[in-house]
């Protein structure tokens, strides 16, 4: 919706529609409540005098500060239409980028769910029935026979626990990382050590990062200023004490790539693109480079996270049901023997 709205607003600015004229239109053509609800507000504000930032701007949730910046210089500048390219242009990027995490997620997912309802058919129902059979046959039975026993009498008794416990703790975990933020650093800190994910996400965050400061800045937005509405795009804190570092460092006048550098966040070969645009005076097109960059790395890293998860869940569901086939069946067996003999 967001992206139909500053296209139809780009098309209309384009045509030379006066302002008022395109903000009725899109009121009238949105098929999103929502929006035609808000932009009924818009279009009044507007008419009584604001500019179109302000009005947006009374729409936080949906309008962040990246949004009413980018307008804000689009109306200083007099040029609206190039706000709304960035906009659109970030817009696809975000969206293209939530459908790439969606991808990375799913399958792994779907996998892990029929894992859990495997083990919990095959402990709650299907084990139950052949347990009685098994301890009457009247021979010791093996340890992965007893084991597979004892988990299915815990599955059993315990269900409610079982189910709850997930919930229990993520809601344990929210609410003490918003009572503390010491233990909200030390686990976004943790998040970035973790051998795959923790470097999927630093990937991610920087992408997002590297993809608003490109567009902030290209839209004539002081250095200064991009730095800080690009931050607001990251949220995991340890992350973000490095770019605080980066904007302490700009503002007291070293150069962005130096800033960058220093953080340690940053690859090398960024630093040194970064470093020749600011030396050339085209920082511009190096910093849609850097996001390029960055958006590859992402969809690499995407690709070898799938590719990994894939064969290690298939691996445990196959794990599983061998442990059940054999801890069930080998005790029968074993006793066809002994009847033969």
């Amino acid at each position: 919706d967001l992206i139909q709205f500053f296209m139809h607003l780009e098309q209309m600015q384009s045509a030379g529609v006066p302002m008022l004229d395109s903000l009725a239109d899109v009121r009238d053509s949105s098929e999103n409540q929502t929006l035609k609800d808000m932009m009924t507000d818009v279009h009044r504000t507007v008419s009584e005098g604001s500019s179109l930032s302000e009005a947006l701007g009374n729409y936080p949730k949906i309008f962040g500060n990246l949004y009413i910046s980018l307008i804000r210089a689009g109306e200083d500048t007099g040029d609206l239409k190039k706000s709304y390219d960035q906009l659109i242009k970030y817009l696809k990027w975000v969206d293209d980028m939530q459908s790439k995490i969606k991808k990375a997620t799913r399958y792994p997912m779907i996998l892990l769910g029929t894992v859990v309802l495997t083990v919990v058919v095959m402990m709650g129902m299907v084990v139950p029935q052949i347990v009685g059979f098994i301890k009457n046959l009247g021979q010791e039975l093996p340890f992965y026979t007893t084991s597979i026993m004892a988990t299915s009498e815990f599955f059993q008794e315990f269900w409610w626990a079982i189910l709850a416990t997930p919930i229990v703790l993520v809601i344990a975990y929210k609410f003490i990382r918003k009572g503390s933020e010491g233990f909200a650093y030390q686990m976004d800190s943790l998040f970035l050590r973790l051998p795959i994910a923790g470097v999927l996400i630093r990937k991610i965050t920087i992408a997002r990062y590297a993809q608003t400061f490109g567009a902030l800045f290209s839209s004539g937005i002081d250095v200064i200023n991009c730095l800080k509405s690009s931050q607001k795009t990251v949220s995991n804190l340890a992350l973000l004490e490095a770019l605080d570092v980066v904007q302490a460092q700009v503002q007291a006048g070293s150069p962005i790539s130096k800033a960058f550098n220093s953080s340690g966040e940053f690859p090398t070969l960024v630093v040194r693109m970064i470093k020749i645009g600011e030396e050339s005076g085209n920082l511009t097109p190096v910093l849609q480079q850097v996001s390029d960059f960055y958006t590859r790395d992402v969809d690499e890293a995407i690709s070898g996270l799938i590719t990994m998860i894939e064969p290690m869940l298939t691996a445990l569901l196959g794990g599983m049901i061998m442990w059940i086939a054999v801890a069930v069946f080998g005790p029968i067996y074993s006793s066809f023997e002994h009847i033969n003999t």
